[in-house]
């Protein structure tokens, strides 16, 4: 008898936080229950997500910019149950498929024309693993450029081009690299001038507080790259594929990287897929002779279901008019939200580029308010913004993140699908949540009662669906450990 789905996640319904708890990750249980944001999702449409009591949740967060398309699309559905059905003779190996060699047509058809080599993998994390490589092997030298607050990945070769000190500490020693200040031309040229860089790996947009760096910033990385022989990477891991309002984010400021990482929203949402699109003379200098054909490899790189579904996802990207409509939707996000920036002292700045946006929180300047602000800022930093996404959750159930662990920025990535009908369900719960912020102590109250019901009922939930898991500590955290829902860019 086939294995039943339906019937499996029926029978053990209710038990996803415990099964969490006692077999994978028990603090990232803890920081969910703690939080209230423990539900049980068991359906996701569009720019939708379903609980298992039938709320409806707008979700803005698309699993960190992987369903572009939305979930559940029905053209990248319909083509990889095409694909089942056809049998298909998946990862020979020692053979030269059709999709692999029609995916990479297409996307160096989108890219600049320096582009023309293409390798696939299975995330962006292992895009930028063979982006260090190629760059290291075609340069002959050992030395990797970061930017500061930058985020590639958390594997070990990518966690050495991680800003985030938090991320790093305790797995070192990593590989050579050195962090330069994000827009910061001289910074950058100083430590070319060395001799002994291979590559400066950067984000157009940064996804850890969705930071911009003005035109003259990018005109002078890719100049000082090329007079110092510096390969120029641009990780589009997130900022690809339509996110920005541009196929590619950097075509923005009309540049031409010698590497390029993209995955995300390649999937479909579906087949976890990623790929490094190289100049010919980088990606040659790599696969330079027929015994070093196999020099870097992936075991699912190409398959055919990533494969299926990232065809599916670029046909779907021009049929719908997606590029355009996030150039569109993003401009009014702007311009709907850039009222809230007179009406609340709090909101500092709304920032980004087409569906990749980020809203900036500071200190307000009338005293009550003020002390308010440092009221949360002393049990931890960055904690308004926290106090910020949870209500927009819990009251309007609206899934969004705080941008990056001690910033005050929520992060937005909807759905390039998303529409008027969300940009104005997100303004007005934002409004009304910073309106709680301006009437009194509503917001530390609403967050401490959020996190205390969490820590108490997810035991006692734990136990009652799943009384053969031992749940985790349901003690609620300690003024020091409140919990962020920061996650990955």
């Amino acid at each position: 008898m086939a294995f039943d789905v339906a019937k499996v996640l029926a029978d053990r319904h209710g038990e996803n936080f415990g099964l969490h708890s006692e077999f994978m990750n028990p603090q990232m249980a803890r920081v969910l229950r703690t939080l209230g944001f423990d539900r049980f999702y068991v359906r996701g449409e569009g720019c939708y997500l379903y609980d298992d009591l039938g709320h409806r949740y707008l979700d803005l967060l698309s699993g960190f910019g992987v369903y572009a398309l939305g979930r559940s699309h029905p053209g990248v559905k319909a083509a990889l149950h095409q694909a089942l059905d056809l049998d298909l003779p998946n990862m020979v190996q020692i053979d030269c498929a059709l999709l692999p060699g029609l995916l990479a047509e297409t996307l160096v058809a989108r890219a600049h024309e320096g582009i023309r080599r293409v390798f696939f993998c299975n995330s962006g994390t292992e895009a930028i693993e063979g982006a260090i490589k190629f760059a290291r092997y075609a340069t002959g030298r050992p030395r990797i450029l970061y930017a500061s607050h930058a985020f590639h990945g958390l594997s070990t070769g990518a966690l050495a081009l991680n800003g985030g000190p938090e991320f790093r500490r305790g797995f070192g020693p990593l590989l050579p690299s050195s962090e330069v200040p994000f827009g910061d031309p001289d910074a950058l040229a100083a430590e070319l001038r060395r001799g002994d860089v291979a590559a400066f790996v950067v984000e157009p947009i940064q996804g850890k507080g969705v930071n911009l760096a003005p035109a003259e910033y990018w005109q002078a990385v890719q100049e000082l790259c090329r007079r110092y022989r510096t390969l120029f990477v641009a990780d589009e891991v997130q900022t690809g594929l339509g996110r920005t309002g541009r196929f590619f984010c950097h075509e923005h400021w009309g540049l031409q990287p010698d590497i390029v990482t993209i995955s995300k929203a390649l999937s479909g949402g579906y087949i976890p897929v990623g790929a490094i699109l190289a100049t010919d003379k980088v990606f040659m200098s790599v696969f330079n002779s027929m015994d070093r054909a196999m020099v870097h490899s992936s075991t699912f790189g190409r398959n055919q279901l990533a494969m299926v579904a990232g065809l599916a996802t670029l046909d779907a990207l021009d049929s719908e008019g997606l590029v355009e409509r996030a150039a569109a939707t993003g401009r009014s996000f702007l311009t709907k939200l850039a009222p809230l920036t007179e009406r609340h002292e709090v909101l500092r700045e709304v920032r980004g580029l087409g569906l990749m946006i980020g809203i900036e929180l500071a200190p307000p300047q009338t005293p009550r308010l003020r002390r308010r602000w440092q009221a949360l800022e002393r049990i931890r930093p960055a904690l308004f913004s926290q106090a910020v996404v949870v209500p927009l959750f819990h009251r309007h159930r609206i899934l969004t993140q705080v941008a990056a662990d001690g910033a005050n920025v929520i992060k937005l990535l909807p759905p390039l699908v998303a529409g008027e009908e969300e940009v104005d369900a997100f303004v007005e719960a934002l409004d009304d949540v910073l309106e709680s912020a301006s009437r009194g102590p509503g917001l530390l109250l609403e967050l401490g009662r959020t996190m205390a019901r969490g820590s108490l009922h997810g035991a006692l939930r734990s136990r009652r669906r799943s009384p053969s898991l031992e749940p985790h500590r349901a003690a609620p955290p300690s003024a020091g450990s409140v919990p962020m829902v920061s996650g990955r860019p």
